[in-house]
């Protein structure tokens, strides 16, 4: 009888067991950080939408004040309640809208309830006095709309706009 001189090289069962489990604490820990990715996300989502809208107000704000004197009420768009608001109140306006930014409801006064499918609340403050050149206003986008206690809001952004006239 003759004896096979040849020699297989292949892995033994303890090395295939080894890499199986450095494969699935590596798997383990991808999956453990998929939340915090997730909710990243979101909050980016949520701070793009919101900066979309504090853009819009302040281009409401600007276009307003730019109308010839009384030519005021001829804006356009629904943003129409806060023309001159800078001469004539002093609590804040407050506006809600949806997850795409279409605007849903105002509201004056300081802690308004938001309608049911509001996503965001954009509050405009108007700082007095206005000078004859430049008004300035504050201007606060908060997610959710339903919170209206700015220390417990998921996230917000706000920003002064100079209007100048």
């Amino acid at each position: 009888m003759k004896q096979r001189s040849q020699a297989y090289s292949a892995f033994s069962l303890a090395e295939v067991v080894l890499a199986l489990g450095v494969a699935a604490l590596a798997f383990i820990a991808v999956l453990g950080m998929m939340p915090v990715g997730l909710k990243t996300q979101q909050a980016s989502s949520s701070q793009t939408k919101a900066n979309a809208i504090m853009s819009q107000a302040v281009d409401f704000l600007r276009a307003d004040v730019r109308l010839p004197p009384g030519l005021q009420k001829k804006a356009q768009g629904d943003w129409t309640n806060l023309n001159s608001h800078w001469q004539s109140v002093a609590v804040p306006d407050t506006l809600f809208f949806t997850n795409d930014g279409k605007q849903i409801g105002y509201a004056s006064g300081s802690a308004p309830v938001a309608p049911a499918n509001a996503v965001f609340r954009a509050t405009i403050t108007y700082m007095f006095p206005p000078t004859a050149t430049t008004s300035i206003a504050k201007i606060t986008v908060s997610w959710p709309a339903a919170q209206s206690d700015l220390t417990k809001v998921a996230g917000l952004i706000d920003k002064f706009a100079a209007v100048n006239r």
